[in-house]
C-alpha cells in the first residue's frame, strides 16, 4: 500500500495481468521466454490499436528512442535533429549517441510542444528530423507543424512515451509522423513492467529497425530481398552473422509481451477515465494562479499538470510544502524533470544557455505533475483542487 494519500500511480499492473503470466508459465511444456511468438502477437495487437502497419517491441521507451535514431542515421546519414529541452533524457541522448547534432527549440505553454515560430527559425539544410514530444498526454501536433515538415521534406518523429491514446483530429498520436516511440514503463498509461514500441508505416525503416534491435544482425529481417542483397555484397561472411550497423541488444521478452497483451485490453476504458479526470481538474483549477489554458482537444493524461502563472520561488516552496504535508506525491519540472539544458551531462559537452528557453525554464522551476490513474476517486481530486486553490 502506498504511503501517499495521492500517489503518482496505483495498481497499474493488477492480479488479472499477473494471472496471465501464471497461466503462460504453467503450460505443460515450458514456453519460449526470449523474444518470440508472444512478442509478435503483442506487436500485431498494438498495430491494430494504434493504426500503424509495422510495430517493433523493444525493452524500453529509451531503447525505442535510440533504435529509431540509429536507423535514421543508417538510412539518411548524419545531420541535425530538432528536439525540445522539455523531454526525457533518452530523446536527447539517443540523438547524440547516433551521431546527430541536437538542436533545441523552446516550447509554448498551451500544448507544451514546440514554439512554431522559433522552430521555423532554426531549420537548416542539415535538419534531418523534428523529434516531437507529446508531453504528459497533451497532443503536441498542429496542422502548421505537419505542413512545415512536409514542405521542408523533414521527417517527423513522435515521442509518445507519456501519451498513449492522445489524438490529433481523432487520429492517434504515434500514427501520424514518419515513426513513433512508446514506453511501457510501470508509471505510464499501460505497462509491461519495462518495455517499448517503435511504430511506422515505412517498411524499409522497419526492416532496418528489426536488424538493429538484435545487435544489427540482418537475419532478423523479414524482407528476404533486402536481406539477400546484403548477403550478396558480403560473400566472405557467414550469412547468420552479418551486422548491418553498430547496435545493441534492444529485444524484449515473452513475459513482457504477455503482460502487454493483458494490459492493452483495458487501455481504452482506463484512458477514458483519465481523460475525464484531467478535464475535471483543469476546469476547476484557479486560472488566476495556474496556467489552465492548456489544449484539451485530444488529451489523454496520466498526470495532473500544475504550472504556476507567477514565477515566484517563495510561492513554489509553499506549494511543495503543502503538497508534502497532505501526502500528495509530485514531480517538479514535468517531463524529464524540466529543462534538460540545465543537466550536468549537457552542460559538460555543450555551450548553450538554458536561460534562452524561457517557457521551458518556467516549467522547470514552477511546474509539477501529480498522479492521475483510473482508480482515483473523485473526492481525492476535489481535495487536490481545494488544496491548490487555497494557496
Amino acid at each position: 500500500m502506498s504511503q501517499f494519500y495521492l500517489p503518482l500511480m496505483s495498481d497499474n499492473i493488477d492480479k488479472e495481468d499477473i494471472q496471465s503470466l501464471i497461466d503462460f508459465l504453467s503450460q505443460d511444456q515450458i514456453p519460449k521466454l526470449t523474444n518470440g511468438p508472444k512478442v509478435l502477437e503483442f506487436e500485431n495487437e498494438w498495430g491494430q490499436w494504434l493504426g500503424t502497419k509495422y510495430n517493433l517491441m523493444v525493452n524500453s521507451g529509451a531503447s525505442a528512442n535510440e533504435l529509431t535514431m540509429l536507423a535514421l542515421n543508417y538510412i539518411h546519414g548524419e545531420g541535425e535533429i530538432i528536439v525540445p529541452p522539455l523531454t526525457w533524457i533518452s530523446d536527447i541522448s539517443s540523438v547524440i549517441f547516433s551521431g546527430f547534432k541536437p538542436v533545441f527549440c523552446d516550447i509554448n505553454l498551451k500544448n507544451l510542444s514546440f514554439d512554431i515560430e522559433k522552430l521555423k527559425e532554426i531549420i537548416t539544410s542539415e535538419t534531418k528530423a523534428i523529434f516531437l514530444t507529446h508531453v504528459l498526454g497533451i497532443n503536441g501536433l498542429t496542422d502548421e507543424l505537419i505542413q512545415l515538415c512536409e514542405d521542408k521534406g523533414i521527417l517527423l518523429i513522435e515521442d509518445v512515451c507519456e501519451s498513449h491514446g492522445a489524438t490529433f483530429k481523432e487520429q492517434k498520436a504515434g500514427s501520424i509522423g514518419f515513426a513513433s516511440n512508446f514506453s511501457f514503463y510501470f508509471a505510464h498509461h499501460m505497462s509491461t513492467i519495462e518495455g517499448g514500441m517503435i511504430c511506422t508505416n515505412d517498411e524499409h525503416f522497419y526492416q532496418v529497425c528489426r536488424a538493429l534491435r538484435s545487435h544489427g544482425m540482418i537475419r532478423e529481417m523479414t524482407d528476404e530481398k533486402f536481406k539477400q542483397s546484403i548477403i550478396n555484397e558480403n560473400p566472405d561472411l557467414n550469412r547468420d552473422f552479418i551486422f548491418l550497423h553498430p547496435a545493441h541488444n534492444f529485444r524484449s521478452t515473452e513475459l513482457n509481451a504477455v503482460i502487454g497483451l493483458s494490459q492493452i485490453k483495458k487501455l481504452d476504458v482506463d484512458n477514458s477515465k483519465r481523460v475525464d479526470n484531467f478535464k475535471y481538474f483543469i476546469e476547476n483549477l484557479d486560472p488566476n494562479k495556474y496556467h489552465t489554458d492548456i489544449e484539451m482537444e485530444g488529451q489523454c493524461n496520466y498526470a495532473f499538470i500544475v504550472i504556476l502563472k507567477e514565477g515566484s520561488f517563495e510561492l513554489r516552496d509553499i506549494v511543495e510544502s503543502i503538497l508534502r504535508d497532505n501526502g500528495i506525491e509530485f514531480r517538479r519540472g514535468l517531463s524529464g524533470g524540466g529543462n534538460q539544458l540545465r543537466q550536468p551531462y549537457f552542460k559538460k559537452n555543450y555551450n548553450i544557455s538554458y536561460e534562452d528557453f524561457l517557457n521551458v525554464d518556467h516549467v522547470h522551476n514552477f511546474g509539477w505533475y501529480i498522479g492521475n490513474y483510473p482508480s482515483l476517486e473523485r473526492y481525492k481530486i476535489d481535495k487536490l483542487i481545494e488544496i491548490l486553490n487555497s494557496i
